[in-house]
């Protein structure tokens, strides 16, 4: 008889079974409502299918709906494949590709045999779906050579699995999972146990799209069906719920309406600021001047165009190359008929990141330990030639403006330097109402520098955060494996907005790579060279992506001292024109961005319009206010007014347009 296993459970019990025993046999064996809520398995940490039989001694934690990242992934994996079994059950002839869950649901890529896919198509796959769902088919993995995948997709007809399927690794275990006898995918799981595990009132498919195979544009064009999965109504109702909030706060929408700014194909990814919109870029813009100036930064401008020799030296040109936009030093003269650029050209970039060129004003002079910490910041414009289908709005573009400083310290100065960063961090984001969490981005397995570079500089980004007080359970604190950047660990600042979202903006980077490859040196109190420490920081990310942020969060309603307009003064009679004229004076000369509105119609349009241009403040006069001196205040949002003086509303006003860190 077999040795019996030793199965750790997680309350520190042991259950002892024999080889070739699964989770499920244990689950049964505790008892008939754990086996029923299990979903899958942690084996020694590795998630599992319930039926992977033990072969070894091992730690067993039982996946349950309340395990809600795992489960939840499960779920929408599972509903990825349910979705292409439906696919192929009602358009015969339909090749498969492949199909990952995402962050709220899941797609997978089709090549149809007739005609692309519509969202025409959706109620019908949606149907057939739940057919399966409730089917209750079991899911069952099994180990399939190479050559056994290739030939079951040639066979089917098949062409795209076939040729992925010949790419893979000779003597790889290969996997497949069946959804009941008659049909089945390549995967490495794991599945859920059966399909009746999912809850079919809990999908929803929401849209399709083109995608072409392997993401290359000279590949076939897809059908990409999208959709989004939850492990009940509920959770699907308040995703839907929160989708349809979404586009109401759209910030292109909202930043149309409030005639902030615009995009164009003439300028792809770059954007046309308003008059209205720029004036949150510069309020924004001096704020951050002076948290910096208190803070003891000193601001610089360095070149949009460097040599592409110095990218090389800094690793960019290795590792960043197809993000920039590169030309040539200078272009030949040449006739009609000749090339543009000559083959032995000398290459510039638009500066992608403004990293290299603090370094070399860092390098500008001997530099001693007394002058250190040096913090340089710069609103610097980048240029990154991110692909057309990935640009969106304000949130991802070409051309962007970064709040960026990089601060040059001694070890010794590593992580009160980093510690005083994030209480600046701290402040600033709290002036915008925005929670957080912080997360630590450890080093990615591409990467410059050594093993005792990484090791020192993620211990002393964890013990800046411990000493801020920041790595806690509230600040949702988290350690990121393999997230780095190629040439530091990072901080990041994940915000959340008034719906739920979350949006990493902020970080700090420890670096001690680029200081080497730039030769950046100080002198120490030894009278020897020595390098700096370059820890990259920026708070806001890029300007036009948290202008986006804040529009969404604030779904428009900006605070007052963010609003382009602040107040309109809105007459309701002609009567009161020259009193409203006054008032707007009076106004401006307290240093509120006012308006009038003096046109000929109803006060309650003119509330309307100026409510869709979310105007914090509309101050309407008539006769009588223009007799007493007063004005009837209506605030954005509220239904009720209040009679004051003008005197009084001007104070008001004043305070609330006020920058939260002027105020007293």
């Amino acid at each position: 008889m077999s040795e019996l296993l030793k199965i750790t459970l997680p309350d520190g019990s042991v259950r002892e079974v024999a080889p070739g025993s699964t989770p499920a046999d244990i689950a049964a064996a505790i008892g008939p409502g754990l086996a029923k809520a299990a979903l899958a398995a942690k084996v020694d940490g590795e998630l599992v299918d319930l039926s992977r039989p033990f072969t070894a001694d091992a730690q067993l934690a039982l996946v349950t709906a309340k395990d809600e990242a795992d489960a939840l992934d499960l779920a929408r994996h599972d509903y990825a494949h349910v979705l292409a079994e439906a696919v192929q059950a009602l358009f015969p002839g339909t090749q498969i590709t492949f199909g990952p869950s995402t962050d709220d649901g899941f797609y997978y890529d089709f090549a149809p045999k007739d005609r692309p896919f519509t969202d025409e198509d959706l109620p019908a796959i949606e149907a057939e779906m739940r057919k399966i769902i409730a089917a209750n088919k079991p899911l069952r993995r099994e180990v399939w050579s190479r050559e056994q995948l290739i030939s079951r997709w040639k066979q089917q007809g098949e062409s795209f699995k076939a040729e992925w399927a010949a790419e893979l690794p000779e003597g790889e275990e290969l996997t497949v999972y069946w959804s009941g006898d008659d049909w089945l995918d390549m995967c490495r799981g794991p599945h859920l146990p059966s399909t009746g595990k999912l809850d079919p009132a809990a999908f929803k498919l929401t849209r399709v799209s083109g995608a072409y195979w392997r993401g290359d544009q000279k590949n076939a064009m897809l059908s990409r069906v999208y959709g989004t999965g939850w492990l009940n109504k509920k959770q699907l109702d308040a995703h839907l719920m929160r989708l349809e909030e979404a586009a109401k706060r759209d910030h292109r929408k909202l930043g149309n309406e409030m005639d902030l700014f615009h995009l164009q194909q003439e300028a792809h990814g770059s954007v046309f600021w308003h008059p209205k919109g720029y004036l949150i870029w510069r309020e924004l813009e001096a704020y951050m001047r002076r948290a910096i100036d208190g803070a003891g930064y000193r601001e610089v401008k360095t070149p949009q165009v460097m040599d592409a020799r110095q990218w090389e030296q800094s690793g960019h040109w290795g590792k960043y190359r197809e993000n920039m936009f590169v030309i040539p030093d200078e272009v030949p003269n040449v006739e009609d008929e000749g090339p543009i650029v000559s083959d032995d050209a000398d290459w510039m970039a638009l500066k992608p990141m403004n990293c290299p060129a603090h370094v070399l004003i860092f390098r500008q002079g001997i530099k001693s330990y007394r002058e250190l910490p040096l913090r340089l910041y710069e609103n610097g414009c980048c240029h990154r030639n991110e692909p057309h289908g990935a640009l969106h709005g304000l949130m991802r573009v070409r051309q962007f403006t970064q709040d960026d400083a990089h601060i040059f310290c001694r070890e010794d100065q590593i992580v009160s330097e980093v510690q005083a960063f994030c209480e600046l961090a701290d402040r600033i984001y709290k002036h915008f109402g925005f929670t957080y969490s912080i997360k630590l981005a450890l080093r990615p397995e591409k990467r410059f520098g050594t093993e005792e570079m990484w090791d020192k500089a993620e211990a002393e980004l964890r013990a800046a955060v411990v000493r801020a007080g920041l790595a806690t359970e509230e600040y949702g604190w988290e350690e990121l494996p393999g997230e780095g950047a190629f040439y530091a660990p990072k901080l990041e600042w994940h915000l959340t907005d008034a719906i739920g979202r979350t949006w990493q903006v902020g970080t700090i980077q420890s670096d001690r790579v680029l200081p080497e490859r730039l030769d950046a040196t100080y002198i120490g109190e030894d009278g020897e060279k020595h390098r700096p420490v370059m820890l990259h920081r920026a708070i806001f990310g890029s300007y036009e992506r948290f202008i986006g942020i804040l529009i969404e969060h604030f779904a428009g309603r900006l605070p007052a001292w963010l609003a382009p307009v602040q107040a309109v003064v809105a007459t309701i009679v002609s009567d009161a024109d020259d009193y409203a004229k006054d008032a707007l004076a009076k106004l401006k000369a307290a240093g509120i961005r006012a308006d009038t509105d003096l046109r000929n119609e109803k006060i309650n349009y003119k509330v309307r319009e100026h409510s869709l241009q979310k105007v914090p403040f509309l101050l309407v006069v008539g006769k009588r206010e223009a007799e007493e001196g007063t004005v009837a205040i209506r605030t954005l949002g509220e239904q009720h007014q209040k009679v004051v003086s003008l005197d009084e509303a001007i104070a008001l006003l004043k305070s609330e347009a006020t920058p939260p860190d002027l105020r007293s």
